[in-house]
C-alpha cells in the first residue's frame, strides 16, 4: 500500500492525497487560496475518487482529475451540489477576470456525471473495497471516510478524516470516531486550542446587538459554504434573524444546505432563519445600508464578492466581524494586522472597527488527538497543517506510542501488509 502526497502536506490547502494498493485511489483534489492559487504538482491516472467536502481546498481542481481518468467520485449529495456551486463560480471568475481557467466546463460535467451520492454510514462498494463515509462534523455532507480492503485472511482500514470537529456546532452534532490501520488526519490547529464556543457566541451577539443600537451596520464576512449557515443559525436562535440580510453565494449555499436536512443538525433552526432573514441581490444593496443591519456576505477572507462593495459605505457607527481563520496574503489578513485592503486602486485604509472571533470547525489539539487515541491506528499520516504544526503534531503522537508521519509534498510512503 502507498501513499502520494500531492499537496496537502506540510501546508494548508490543496488537500490531495494518492492512494496505490489493488486500485488508485485518490482522496481530495484541492486548490491553496492564499492570494494566488496553487494547485496539486500531477494530475495522476486514477480507478475511483474520495471527495471529503466541498471546499475549494479539498475539491477546487477535482475536475482536472478528469482530463487523464474516467473514475467514479464518492461523495454526499451536500458536497456534490456545494462543490458544483463553487466549481462553476471558479468558472465564471476566470472568465470575468480573463484568465486561463484551472479546468474546463467538459471536465466539470464529467465530475458531475461521474459522482456517486453516498448516504452517511451505509457501505459502498468498489472493486475489492467498502467505502463507508460518517459525519465529519465540519460543513454539511463532510465526511470521515473509511477504506477497507477485503480479502480472505486479512482486512485494511485506512481512514481519511478531511476537515473534522468533535464537538457539536449550530448545525452539527460533531464527527464520529471511526477505528483505523492507517489513519490519515488534518492537523490545522495542532497545537492550539479553540475558545469556548458558547462565550464566543455570547460576545458576537453583545456586540452585533450593541451596533444595530446605535444605527450602525454589522458587517460579517462569511465563507458561502459552512460559516455562513452556521452564522445565520447563531443569529436566528438569538433573535437577530429579522435584521440579517444575506448576500453573495451564500444565498444559494445556503439554499442547498436547508434542501439536504438529514446532513446537519437542527435542520428547522436553519429554515426558520431563512424565513426570517432577507436575501438581496446587488440591486437592493444600497437599502440594506439606510438604517441598523446585519449584513451576512461573502467572500469569508475578503478577497472578493459583495463584502468589498458594502465595505467601503459602512457608516461611522459600524463595526465588521471577522469570524474565522484569514490566510496569509489575503485582505482578510491584511485587515486584521494592519487595518487596510488592497484594491485595484492600491491600498485602501478602512477605519471601521473589526473584532475578531474564533468559530473554527475543525478539531483543537486535544481533540486532534482525541480521534488518534480511540481511532487505534498502527500508522497516523498527518496532513492539512503547516510544517511547524505538522512536525510538532507527530512528535506528540510518536510520544503517544504511534507511529507518525509528516510527509512532504511529493512523498511517497510505503506501508507493507
Amino acid at each position: 500500500m502507498i501513499f502520494k502526497f500531492y499537496g496537502g502536506a506540510r501546508e494548508v490547502g490543496r488537500s490531495s492525497i494518492f492512494m496505490r494498493d489493488e486500485r488508485s485511489i485518490m482522496m481530495d483534489f484541492g486548490v491553496k487560496l492564499d492570494g494566488k492559487n496553487e494547485y496539486p504538482i500531477e494530475v495522476p491516472k486514477i480507478d475511483a475518487f474520495i471527495l471529503s467536502h466541498a471546499h475549494l481546498d479539498h475539491s477546487g481542481y477535482a475536475p482536472a482529475l478528469y482530463e487523464t481518468s474516467h473514475a467514479p467520485t464518492f461523495g454526499t449529495r451536500p458536497t456534490l451540489e456545494l462543490s458544483t456551486l463553487l466549481l462553476e463560480d471558479s468558472l465564471s471568475i476566470a472568465r470575468k477576470e480573463h484568465f486561463k481557467p484551472p479546468f474546463h466546463r467538459r471536465q466539470l460535467n464529467l465530475f458531475r456525471n461521474d459522482f456517486v451520492p453516498v448516504n452517511y454510514n451505509k457501505a459502498v462498494t468498489f472493486g475489492n473495497y467498502n467505502i463507508t463515509m460518517s459525519d465529519a462534523g465540519h460543513i454539511s455532507g463532510s465526511a470521515v471516510t473509511l477504506i477497507e480492503r477485503q480479502r480472505a485472511k486479512e482486512n485494511r482500514r485506512v481512514v481519511y478524516t478531511g476537515d473534522f470537529k468533535l464537538e457539536p456546532q449550530t448545525l452539527h452534532r460533531g464527527a464520529e470516531v471511526v477505528k483505523s490501520d492507517v489513519l490519515i488526519t488534518e492537523a490545522t490547529y495542532a497545537g492550539r486550542e479553540h475558545p469556548d464556543r458558547n462565550k464566543e457566541i455570547a460576545r458576537l451577539i453583545d456586540e452585533v446587538e450593541e451596533v444595530l443600537g446605535r444605527g450602525g451596520n454589522a458587517l460579517i464576512p462569511v465563507f458561502a459554504v459552512g460559516r455562513a449557515q452556521e452564522m445565520l443559525a447563531i443569529l436566528y436562535q438569538n433573535g437577530l434573524a429579522g435584521s440579517t440580510y444575506v448576500d453573495g453565494m451564500a444565498r444559494e449555499a445556503t439554499k442547498i444546505v436547508a434542501r439536504n436536512p438529514k446532513f446537519i443538525d437542527n435542520a428547522s433552526t436553519l429554515t426558520k432563519a431563512i424565513e426570517e432573514a432577507e436575501f438581496v441581490q446587488a440591486r437592493e444593496r444600497p437599502s440594506v445600508m439606510k438604517g441598523p443591519s446585519i449584513i451576512l456576505t461573502t467572500a469569508g477572507m475578503l478577497q472578493g464578492g459583495p463584502v468589498l462593495n458594502y465595505i467601503h459605505k459602512l457608516n461611522a457607527n459600524s463595526k465588521i466581524f471577522i469570524t474565522g481563520y484569514q490566510a496569509e496574503d489575503t485582505n482578510g489578513r491584511s485587515l486584521v494586522e494592519n487595518g487596510h485592503i488592497s484594491t485595484e486602486d492600491g491600498k485602501v485604509r478602512i477605519g471601521t472597527p473589526v473584532s475578531v472571533y474564533d468559530f473554527s470547525a475543525h478539531a483543537g489539539n486535544s481533540d486532534l488527538l482525541k480521534y488518534v487515541r480511540e481511532s487505534a491506528p498502527n500508522t497516523v499520516i498527518c496532513v492539512h497543517s503547516d510544517e511547524e504544526c505538522a512536525t510538532a503534531f507527530v512528535e506528540e503522537v510518536k510520544g503517544e506510542g504511534f507511529d507518525a508521519f509528516a510527509p512532504e509534498i511529493g512523498e511517497t510512503i510505503k506501508l507493507n501488509d
